[in-house]
């Protein structure tokens, strides 16, 4: 009886002590908080850096001594906001999960490092890799969140902290990282050719199911920019993702506009669709219309217009214009950028889901299965 309720006790502190260092063991806290901040860093780095790079490409094209010194300095900006990826996203996952200044710090340095490991060919771990494959932001996002919650139990235990928080937290990230991203690394890397490949050979089937689940994902509390990263989705099947995506923002956006107005249409269509997630858990089927949208648009993008899109701007959609300007970089980098390719991220991006939308959800409303109020945003 003593030694149940000794442990009980125990039970209880360690508990008390998880609360203390504000460690909430949840899928809410890694999917929904942890992803959000991998994305925020994604974005001030990889997308940004990509936006950058792309404005510096056609800057220099104007031959002015002004506009060719410009786009180098941009062109350097870009470059370096790419190259610490990682480094971004590893401070976004300490902030989402209230890491101490000192913990955040070497979350920094674990991304950085996750990011690009393993980066070579031969022996690696427990790997042999004949291809120089990287972990991606999966790597990181494993790696950081480990380093990050051990590096919180141990922060301000010690009179040495300076030094114990920096060893320990690096050192479980760093381990973390030498044995899960080699694995990872192959398997993305495997499954992002797998999806680009089987998208060429099967474009109409593959454009419905990426556009429909890459834009489901937008919607839901987790990051489809990171995954598309993660993948390194490219070519017409990021076209297809981008479709997804723009479907989802664009469409909610419109199909709410009687509840929701010119403010919906522009915190939905250029911020996230995300926000009709309260909504939806009531009433589901205020899902269908956008989602119906971007199964058409999907195959439309894949085998009308071949769109394509690269990497975390496929899987942003018309947030801040991101999923568009993504396209038309990534479509000047292969040289397919055309006339039509500019209708056609008109009509992918906008004027189609805005237009398939709009028209299921009114059927849907004469049908009675949505209501007036259903997809009004709360707040």
């Amino acid at each position: 009886m003593g030694k149940s309720k000794a442990k009980a006790k125990k039970k209880r502190t360690f508990k008390q002590f998880l609360k203390d260092k504000d460690i909430n063991v949840s899928a809410k806290t890694y999917f929904v908080d942890a992803m959000g901040g991998m994305a925020q860093g994604l974005f001030a780095s990889l997308l940004v850096g990509t936006i950058l790079s792309t404005l510096a490409k056609y800057l220099g094209m104007i031959n002015v001594p002004f506009f060719v010194g410009l786009a180098h300095y941009i062109g350097k900006a870009g470059s370096l906001a790419s190259a610490i990826t990682g480094a971004a996203i590893g401070v976004g996952i300490a902030a989402a999960l209230k890491a101490p200044m000192l913990v955040m710090a070497c979350a920094a340095a674990v991304g950085y490092f996750a990011n690009g490991y393993p980066g070579a060919i031969g022996n690696v771990g427990l790997f042999v890799l004949d291809k120089p494959y990287t972990a991606g932001p999966l790597g990181v996002f494993i790696a950081v969140i480990f380093a990050v919650e051990i590096g919180k139990m141990v922060s301000k235990e010690t009179k040495v902290d300076i030094l114990v928080t920096p060893l320990v937290t690096l050192g479980v990230g760093y381990f973390i990282a030498y044995i899960t991203c080699p694995p990872i690394a192959i398997a993305m890397n495997w499954l992002g050719t797998f999806i680009n490949s089987a998208t060429q050979l099967h474009p109409f089937a593959m454009g419905i199911v990426i556009s429909v689940v890459v834009g489901i994902i937008l919607t839901l509390p987790i990051s489809s920019a990171a995954i598309c990263a993660s993948i390194g989705i490219a070519g017409i099947a990021g076209g297809a993702a981008l479709a997804g995506c723009c479907a989802q923002m664009v469409g909610f956006a419109v199909a709410s506009y009687r509840e929701n107005k010119w403010g919906g249409v522009v915190s939905q269509g250029l911020g996230t669709s995300m926000l009709q997630m309260p909504n939806i858990m009531t009433h589901p089927q205020i899902w269908i219309p956008a989602t119906l949208a971007a199964a058409i648009t999907g195959p439309i993008s894949t085998m009308v217009f071949k769109l394509e899109c690269n990497g975390v701007a496929a899987g942003m959609g018309t947030c801040g214009l991101v999923g568009p300007l993504g396209c038309f970089s990534a479509m000047s980098e292969s040289g397919t950028l055309s006339p039509m390719a500019w209708v056609g991220m008109a009509v992918i991006c906008i004027i189609a889901p805005a237009l398939l939308s709009l028209l299921f959800s009114e059927i849907m409303r004469k049908l009675g299965w949505i209501k007036d109020g259903y997809m009004k945003l709360q707040g």
